[in-house]
């Protein structure tokens, strides 16, 4: 800004401010505490143990207590002893997390041949020229995750050139793609589902419905996906007792034979750590956070002792040292204090969906889930929607009935003719009830089902019950048909 001052009569003063485009915005950053409290937030008890050995690796000053029942002397302190005469904020922040459970073996690893490190060797059992090895393996890697070649034979022959500077052609390219073809597990590199499943048919026992399937696989694969059985049977002159013979040899086969082996050492099976833990005891329901190998956390006492010997020295190295100790000691008080807002947080936010859900934590029973958004809880724990997302992301809680996911509890609601207000979790599971109940030789469509549901007073939308529908995973009406 530029002020003007303009004297007038009788000595009053007028003053003129003229903008010169500069603007000042007040921005509200947020603290290192907060920071760090979002992170923790979303981390399940898993990943925040982890999270913590991690800051035990990175910050010098805090140290893990283990056991100090040996009778040495303890070359720690807790952070609400120490105190300095500095007139920064004092470090009076402790917590014990340490819980009594045995450490639990949280991840359970399986290592499987890897899928293009099968193929790769089977080739080399494949007597080759050099020039066919290269397009062969270059075939190998364009394989997708389920064994597929997914891409045309066309964008790989300009790829070889260009990458392996190999002018080769269409048919040599297609001779090495069926040698790949002819390894285990059968169906591999296929280019679609029907070839993939005419590449197994050969592994079928000999037998009328053998044949049968591979008649139809090859010539009336579109009338096969549709489930237009009728034309097939008119078509093949056979009878429907043959067909349904013949469809039991295709679902013997393979629709993804590439997944039958892993590509990496991938974690075949996780355990899920529940974050909180429910009993119900003489009539009350009671819940507890388990701790699992959380560490006890607390300042390194030779570095308490740094400041305190700044505070009576007055050098340039202890000042240097102070300063670096002091801001070990901002990012530790900061992790310790995010650490008990995150519990607080947890706790109050599962103690809201408790009360929420109340009737439904009793036994279990999916009928009593209310209506539920982030919203109610929100408003019931007065923190932020934001927070409360962070809180429940892959967050679990075990239960007398099973271990749940917090957002098992979320869904929208609707309300039925009689007036009750239900949960889109129990409409699905009449949906899926009342399909799965359904006959498969003349399955209900999107409208059929928006009436049955009416008549159970479920006023639903057609759209709606196909939306449900196509979450449930459930096919539309002619693909579910059946003979």
């Amino acid at each position: 800004m530029l002020c003007i001052l303009y004297k007038v009569k009788n000595n009053i003063i007028f003053v003129n401010m003229l903008k010169q485009g500069l603007q000042q915005k007040l921005q509200q950053g947020l603290s290192p505490l907060q920071i760090q409290t979002i992170k923790l937030l979303e981390l399940p008890s898993i990943e925040l143990e982890q999270r913590i050995k991690k800051e035990l690796e990175e910050n010098p000053v805090l140290d893990e207590v283990i056991d100090e029942d040996d009778g040495e002397e303890s070359t720690n302190v807790a952070i609400s002893e120490y105190a300095d005469d500095d007139p920064t904020p004092s470090y009076k922040y402790y917590v014990n997390n340490r819980g009594k459970d045995i450490e639990p073996e949280y991840n359970v690893f399986s290592v499987k041949e890897s899928f293009h490190q099968s193929l790769e060797m089977q080739l080399g059992y494949i007597h080759l020229d050099a020039e066919s090895r290269s397009i062969a393996h270059f075939l190998i890697g364009s394989l997708d995750s389920d064994g597929y070649l997914r891409r045309d034979l066309e964008s790989i022959k300009d790829d070889i050139s260009f990458r392996l500077n190999i002018e080769t052609t269409l048919e040599k390219i297609e001779q090495n793609l069926k040698i790949i073809q002819q390894f285990d597990p059968t169906g591999i590199g296929a280019r679609n589902l029907q070839e993939c499943l005419l590449l197994q048919i050969p592994t079928l026992v000999d037998s009328p419905d053998k044949e049968n399937a591979r008649i139809i696989l090859k010539d009336y694969f579109p009338e096969f996906t549709k489930k237009h059985f009728k034309k097939i049977i008119a078509k093949m002159n056979i009878s429907e007792e043959h067909l349904k013979s013949a469809i039991v040899e295709i679902t013997r086969l393979n629709p993804r034979p590439g997944g039958q082996l892993d590509d990496s050492y991938s974690e075949q099976a996780q355990q899920v750590v529940p974050d909180f833990v429910l009993d119900f005891k003489e009539g009350e329901l009671i819940m507890t956070m388990p701790r699992f190998n959380v560490p006890e956390l607390r300042v390194n006492k030779n570095y308490a002792n740094v400041l305190d010997k700044a505070s009576r020295e007055s050098t340039r190295a202890s000042k240097e040292a102070a300063t670096f100790v002091k801001q070990k000691l901002d990012s530790a008080k900061w992790f310790v204090e995010a650490i008990k807002q995150r519990e607080n947080t947890l706790k109050n936010t599962m103690n809201a969906i408790l009360e929420f859900q109340h009737d439904f934590f009793i036994d279990g029973d999916e009928a009593k889930l209310r209506p539920m958004v982030l919203k109610n809880i929100a408003e019931k724990t007065n923190l932020d929607i934001s927070t409360i997302s962070r809180v429940v992301n892959c967050k679990y809680i075990q239960t007398n009935f099973g271990i749940f996911s917090l957002k098992y509890f979320f869904s929208e609601g609707l309300t039925k003719e009689s007036g009750e207000e239900v949960s889109t979790r129990e409409i699905k599971k009449v949906l899926q009830e009342i399909i799965s109940e359904e006959d498969k030789r003349n399955p209900y469509t999107d409208e059929q089902l928006v009436k049955v549901l009416y008549v159970k007073e479920y006023k639903v939308a057609r759209r709606t019950v196909a939306k449900y529908r196509e979450q449930l995973n459930i096919p539309i009406a002619r693909l579910r048909k059946e003979l």
